[in-house]
């Protein structure tokens, strides 16, 4: 056995051992395990799904594994670089036989229903936005109604949800296409300055790419139009009148903010699908989406502040002073560090996707022994250094694989009580979700391996026969160094 197990001194981390895999068949590779050190925790960043917020709608592209802090450095833990969740690295790890369940995943905010059976979920920054929009437009009717009152407050909070509800119809056209095209969408959450679609996987071709981009812009375009219509048959100076025209407004700027042709906005998807088709790499769309999509930031943290302060926005240069300057100069930063920050993250997410497939179950698998269940561990491990193996797994007497022992509870047995611990009490039994194919790999292994989060999975051949014991730790070193990798 190697030293991420602390048995044996023959092999050390940089060392790989040898393996006497089955004739004809690849070897399972020898990741060095981890040495036991100070715990790591990580916790759970946003999305994916790190879910960068889109300004006014927008779908999000999936994130294979996501990355609780950034996708160069996923967070350790009982399963592979996952979307989501709280975990701790595998040697670091002294969880009892039968680990409890993992927390329940956050899911996003208040749940408001399921559209086409995908759940709907207002954050609670969306509270904030909604009082802030009720304020402003509250003051404008003040200017335009004032015989409203603080009635006006009651109308501005009426045109907030209506204007979110615009917004929830621009995501469920990013839904419904995505659903047609048969790409699984995780949820629709409503957030700050906006909503987003969190669709699991990439289109296919940049046509379906351009389609899926396209169809949200335009549904606020035809919203925008259907509010024009309502408009004509109403006066002018009435609440109706105020909404309705209120609700177009927001509708048509909510379409052209989208069709900026810079990553994460709907129009960056489209430049990308356009680039792609183009040079027919994926990753060459991404990466000038992206860059766009950081000029863009830049344009709106500088030019929103120049417009509104030269009167080109509809008021008076003289009016735009003190309180209304510092929020105008404020709202541009908000903005163009949303933009920003998902334009790199849509980097980093191409980066990722385009390094998955070198995540290989039959590679990073490691060669196992099987041991009966009264076997003590100080024999188990005599055998395991002995046969060059790296894992134990408990077998019953016609070698059906029962359990797999736990690295991180090898470690937490002193050396001269191993003799008397049978490896059954160090293993973790095994359940249908930690067993994996030995073919799979890429996007395919972290969703087997984050439907059953473990700390160590058995590998098996589609026969049925034991190929190996794979390790998330192993799986996350690997993950890691791909990413590390220039694309």
């Amino acid at each position: 056995m190697a030293d991420g197990l602390g048995l044996s001194p023959r092999a050390t981390d940089d060392t790989p051992e040898t393996h006497a895999a089955p004739e004809g068949s690849p070897r399972p590779s020898d990741a060095p395990a981890p040495a036991p050190e100070a715990d790591e925790s990580a916790g759970e960043g946003t999305s994916a799904d790190h879910e960068s917020d889109r300004p006014h709608g927008g779908h999000q592209q999936p994130a294979p594994p996501a990355d609780p802090h950034e996708p160069e450095e996923p967070d350790a833990g009982h399963a592979p670089p996952a979307f989501h969740g709280d975990h701790r690295t595998l040697a670091h790890s002294s969880a009892p036989k039968n680990p409890p369940p993992q927390s329940p995943q956050p899911r996003g905010g208040l749940l408001m229903g399921r559209p086409f059976g995908v759940p709907v979920y207002v954050a609670p920054s969306w509270f904030l936005v909604a009082a802030l929009i009720t304020w402003v437009f509250g003051g404008q009717l003040d200017r335009v109604l004032p015989e409203l009152g603080a009635a006006r407050y009651l109308v501005s909070l009426f045109f907030a949800v209506a204007f979110y509800a615009s917004v929830l119809v621009h995501e469920l056209a990013h839904t419904v296409a995505a659903l047609r095209f048969k790409l699984p969408v995780r949820r629709i959450q409503l957030q700050f300055f906006g909503g987003v679609s969190e669709i699991e996987k990439e289109a296919e071709t940049p046509g379906r790419e351009f389609v899926l981009a396209f169809v949200g812009p335009l549904l606020s375009l035809i919203l925008a139009g259907l509010f024009y219509l309502a408009m004509q048959p109403v006066e002018p100076g009435t609440v109706p009148g105020v909404l309705l025209a209120g609700l177009m407004v927001s509708n048509l700027i909510v379409a052209a903010f989208n069709l900026l042709p810079g990553l994460p906005l709907d129009g960056g998807r489209m430049l990308r699908a356009v680039v792609w088709k183009i040079t027919g790499k994926p990753m060459s769309g991404t990466i000038a989406a992206a860059w766009v999509g950081r000029a863009l930031a830049v344009c709106v943290l500088i030019g929103l502040p120049l417009l509104t302060q030269s009167g080109a926005l509809g008021s008076s240069a003289e009016d735009n002073v003190g309180m209304d300057t510092v929020m105008d100069a404020l709202l541009a930063a908000i903005l163009a560090a949303i933009i920003w920050t998902g334009a790199g993250n849509s980097l980093r997410m191409a980066r990722l996707r385009e390094h998955l497939p070198d995540l290989r179950a039959r590679t990073l698998t490691r060669r196992a022994v099987p041991v009966e269940t009264d076997t003590p561990l100080s024999e188990a491990l005599r055998r395991a250094n002995a046969a060059g193996a790296r894992a134990l797994v408990v077998v019953d007497a016609e070698g059906t694989p029962l359990s797999l022992v736990r690295e991180a509870a090898i470690v937490g047995v002193p050396e001269h009580r191993r003799p008397w611990v049978a490896v059954s009490g160090l293993a973790q039994d095994l359940t249908d979700g930690m067993r994996v194919s030995a073919e799979l790999a890429g996007e395919d292994l972290l969703d087997a391996l984050r439907a059953t989060p473990a700390t160590e999975y058995l590998v098996v051949e589609q026969t049925g026969e034991i190929y190996g014991v794979l390790s998330a730790a192993d799986v996350e070193r690997a993950f890691v160094k791909a990413m590390a990798r220039p694309s």
